[in-house]
């Protein structure tokens, strides 16, 4: 399902958007610092402090995520359900390691700290161009 075009949109170049509904029905949209290709049907979402957002998916699993890709300027929507987090392991340190170079980039260590990898299942990739 995922393809290589969208995984180039995963590079972090542009800010991809994260869109959550509560068990209420009311939304709640965050930029994501890191989107990661697991492989063909999952990406990991680097949590690092949305709390609305982790609420959101703990009464609801599906969120709807915003990609772009730098090459193209083409946007994709990603339809998505959580599977797990990861608080370990060598995709938690890939993400870690990325996550400290965008931190020290923009002088913000002491700010990004990962706290998990979130993976998620792609069940649906749209392409959302304009």
């Amino acid at each position: 399902m995922i393809q290589e075009k969208h995984q180039f949109a995963m590079n972090g170049m542009y800010p991809s958007t994260f869109s959550t509904c509560s068990k209420e029905g009311i939304p709640n949209t965050t930029v994501i610092s890191q989107v990661w290709y697991v492989d063909e049907e999952h990406i990991a979402l680097s949590f690092q402090f949305f709390s609305k957002t982790r609420r959101n998916i703990s009464e609801n699993p599906l969120g709807y995520l915003s990609i772009i890709n730098p090459m193209t300027m083409d946007m994709y929507g990603l339809e998505i359900e959580f599977v797990r987090s990861e608080t370990e392991g060598d995709l938690f340190d890939d993400m870690d390691m990325k996550l400290q170079a965008i931190a020290s980039m923009s002088g913000m260590e002491d700010v990004f700290e990962l706290k998990a990898a979130d993976i998620y299942k792609v069940q649906n990739i749209k392409d959302i161009n304009l």
